[in-house]
């Protein structure tokens, strides 16, 4: 009757992960994943900066501050036994304006409360670490690092020996007492024990599709990205100390696995799901994004600074300001357009930005509700979550 035990929706790394580990868990529970796309992690899983993250931003007994720490180790340790390109770099987060102190002084008392390692530099210990770099203050971060995050996804695919469908857009779900009967676009139906939403930018719609009000919207949002010429200009990685009210960590730098040095995002409000440039639109879905209230909420709220984020997606001139913060060095001509990325962010009707994990449950389902920054780095413990939580349904 049952096509499989667990059926996931969605190839990016948390579905991949929670295939990973509902097989580690249960040896010989079938599990079937759903791609969409004609490859693995496409969209946020394949398109972000790499970085694996310490966890030092999260708030104290978050799970993004469990799972990110969590996750930093054995990340490291899966690459490492997998033979994945990572490695253990480091990142500073430097202070350029005397308002910004004490948000860099929380930062060393939250990462300290999360159990990171952190040390805190004057403006010449700054230049030890990288020589163009100019602020303030900063703290060096000796846990984040870098990683092939496409790399890891097809890894945890093998060792899963999950059955992965691709170009298995799903259409319609049918749930029933006895279990879940998923119908993609083409035509055909996988039975399964339990259905496990993990969909990224599309997962409010295959709530949705079950039957389940998820409280909330994806409102997407566009990360836009340069890359530096001279990559020999930045030794690592260097960010700004971000605003507490904002999911989002602001221009920064980050020397990737490639030796190449990307600089972004900023973030803009895409005008379609996997919008990745002004000329992608996809009216349906942008008018599911107008309807929410909640989007209506965040600009009145927080126009201002959605304002800057348009200056700088529009004007390189503006882009190369932000960076010059940080990297006076640069001008314009260093710097040359990368490819974007999508962020899929969970907003709550009332326009809050939901800057935790969400994941919730319903009959015969487990919905991953809000997996951004920093998902990829937690991904091995989210998805011992979600698998625990979905073998207790079977």
């Amino acid at each position: 009757m049952f096509d499989c035990d667990v059926l996931v929706i969605g190839g990016g790394i948390v579905g991949l992960s929670t295939a990973y580990a509902l097989t580690r868990a249960a040896p010989g529970t079938r599990v079937t994943v759903l791609e969409k796309e004609h490859a693995l992690a496409s969209h946020q899983t394949g398109r972000n900066s790499g970085v694996i993250h310490s966890g030092i931003y999260y708030r104290p007994g978050s799970l993004k501050a469990r799972f990110a720490v969590e996750g930093a180790a054995e990340m490291v340790k899966f690459c490492a036994e997998w033979d994945i390109p990572h490695e253990v770099t480091g990142k500073l987060v430097v202070a350029t304006a005397r308002e910004e102190l004490p948000r860099l002084h929380a930062l060393v008392q939250r990462g300290r409360e999360n159990g990171i390692p952190v040390r805190e530099l004057g403006p010449t210990q700054i230049s030890e670490y990288e020589p163009r770099v100019t602020g303030l203050a900063a703290i060096h971060v000796g846990t984040t690092g870098i990683c092939d995050y496409g790399a890891v996804s097809r890894r945890l695919a093998e060792s899963s020996r999950a059955r992965i469908l691709y170009g298995a857009e799903v259409t319609v779900i049918d749930r029933r007492p006895w279990g879940v009967a998923v119908r993609t676009a083409d035509g055909r139906v996988v039975r399964a024990r339990v259905l496990v939403n993990c969909a990224g930018l599309h997962c409010d719609r295959i709530a949705l599709l079950a039957g389940d009000d998820p409280g909330m919207r994806i409102v997407p949002f566009r990360g836009e990205y340069y890359e530096l010429k001279d990559p020999s200009l930045v030794r690592g990685l260097v960010y700004p100390v971000p605003d507490p009210a904002f999911p989002f960590l602001g221009v920064h730098l980050t020397r990737g696995i490639d030796g190449g040095v990307h600089i972004g995002p900023n973030a803009v409000p895409a005008l379609a799901r996997e919008g990745y440039g002004w000329s992608v639109v996809r009216p349906r879905e942008l008018a599911g994004t107008l309807a929410w209230p909640g989007s209506w909420a965040i600009g009145r709220a927080h126009w201002r600074y959605g304002a800057g984020e348009l200056r700088r997606s529009v004007s390189k001139r503006a882009f190369t300001d932000a960076v010059r913060r940080l990297l006076p060095v640069v001008s314009e001509s260093d710097l040359r357009r990368a490819d974007a990325g999508v962020r899929a962010q969970a907003v709550l009707r009332d326009g809050t930005l939901v800057d935790d994990f969400l994941i919730r449950e319903a009959p015969r389902t487990v919905h991953v509700l809000n997996a951004p920054s920093p998902a990829a780095t937690a991904s091995l413990p989210i998805g011992r979550e979600v698998a625990g939580r979905a073998l207790a349904r079977l």
